[in-house]
């Protein structure tokens, strides 16, 4: 008999967001024959609504998956999945962990909570919203059934501030291909057929978009091209506004469609990730699959993610002096040790098995 699985805390699928949804996206694909799942989506972020996604059934609810209807988006969720008789619900952040006491009361009923990272020590956020997370992740800790941590310094965290011993499930990225450069999309990005430099990212404080910035406007001779959410934040629109005049800084908008996503990613000569905050980030396991050398901003967490293997930088002195000195066969050599790594660890295949025995 299938078990009865919910998926919650993700604007839905098909992913249209971030790496939670692209994680959901994933199990749903790999895990519905086994399980029988539910997803809950935010209606605002789909046109269509189809009713099942790959033999997961959808359920659509009218607040928001982020911000501040994040919390109670997850709690009608969770409340949702629990009268529906679902025996395990896994839940992708700790936005609704103020619910967890109450379903501890019921020994049949499994909350297995990814706790994603640390999401008071983003500073973005407000103090009352810190002290919200803060509170949540230690509702999430001590009264789920299963924690999930995706970066073994997550982990150590979770242990030394909880006396909590969790599970280690990272993500996967074998998705991300290499994809040869095709001559129509080269004309609206002509940079494909130049050297240049590619990051990923959510255009936030701590993913440390203004060293790169400011380290590449020192190299005028190096491109760089940064895929974000500029106009989301005033961060993002000061860094636009200060950087855009400069010839070798390529400030695009996100990019949904996955295959052009995928060109400009894996023909880049170096896949910059200056993210500070969180464990496994997504966007970094992807450019490790596609075998590009990486340099990572050094904090424990990208150590992790590389063992060790990557090239690191911590300010926009030694930003540039890596970039500078960067040779094609030291950049090949990093590329090879990314995916050697990546084989071993980041797969949907070696990502949903752990999943599916939590089940």
């Amino acid at each position: 008999m299938r078990k009865k699985v919910s998926i919650v805390g993700v604007v839905g699928v098909p992913a249209c967001y971030g790496g939670l949804e692209t994680l959901a996206d994933y199990l749903v694909q790999h895990l519905s024959e086994g399980h029988e799942l539910t997803v809950f989506c935010t209606k605002r972020s789909y046109s269509e609504r189809p009713a099942n996604y790959k033999n997961a059934e959808l359920v659509y609810l009218s607040l928001k998956a982020n911000g501040a209807q994040s919390v109670p988006y997850d709690i009608f969720s969770l409340l949702i999945g629990f009268f529906r008789g679902c025996q395990s619900q896994l839940v992708l952040g700790v936005g609704g962990a103020i619910l967890f006491p109450f379903f501890k009361l019921f020994r049949s009923h499994k909350i297995i909570v990814n706790i994603d990272g640390l999401e008071w020590k983003r500073e973005k956020w407000g103090s009352l919203a810190k002290f919200w997370f803060k509170f949540s992740e230690k509702l999430a800790v001590k009264f789920s059934d299963v924690v999930i941590s995706d970066n073994r310094a997550i982990q150590d965290y979770v242990s030394d501030e909880y006396g909590v011993e969790s599970v280690l499930i990272e993500y996967g990225g074998d998705h991300a291909k290499d994809i040869e450069i095709e001559s129509d999309i080269a004309e609206l990005y002509p940079f494909l057929y130049e050297d240049y430099s590619v990051n990923v990212c959510r255009v936030e404080p701590e993913n440390n978009i203004h060293i790169v910035l400011e380290a590449f406007a020192r190299m005028p001779s190096e491109k760089l091209v940064i895929l974000g959410n500029w106009n989301n934040s005033n961060y993002g629109r000061k860094l636009k506004e200060k950087y855009q005049h400069h010839d070798n800084l390529i400030l695009l908008p996100p990019i949904f469609d996955q295959h052009i996503l995928g060109m400009i990613r894996s023909n880049c000569r170096i896949y910059v990730h200056p993210h500070s905050v969180g464990g496994t980030n997504p966007t970094l396991v992807e450019a490790m699959n596609t075998g590009l050398p990486i340099v990572g901003y050094d904090v424990i967490y990208n150590r992790e993610t590389t063992e060790n293997k990557a090239l690191y930088f911590d300010s926009v002195e030694s930003l540039v002096k890596i970039i500078s000195e960067f040779n094609s066969e030291h950049g090949k050599n990093v590329g090879l040790n990314m995916l050697e790594i990546a084989k071993a660890r980041y797969s949907w295949d070696i990502i949903s098995k752990k999943y599916s025995d939590l089940f």
